[in-house]
């Protein structure tokens, strides 16, 4: 996403995802990744943690 401010008043059904490259689970976009959402490949603290674990 391009614009930031992009997401304000955008249904919660509408919001972009992607799947987890560790559980393969889809999740969806939240405030906290808004700056860095392109950047964003896991789902939670714990499969980034395991996904480095496997290097």
């Amino acid at each position: 996403m391009s614009n930031d401010s992009s997401m304000r008043g955008v249904n919660k059904h509408n919001l972009p995802s992607k799947n987890c490259l560790t559980c393969l689970r889809p999740f969806t976009w939240r405030k906290k990744w808004e700056r860095d959402w392109d950047n964003v490949k896991y789902c939670s603290e714990r499969c980034r943690r395991t996904a480095i674990g496997k290097k």
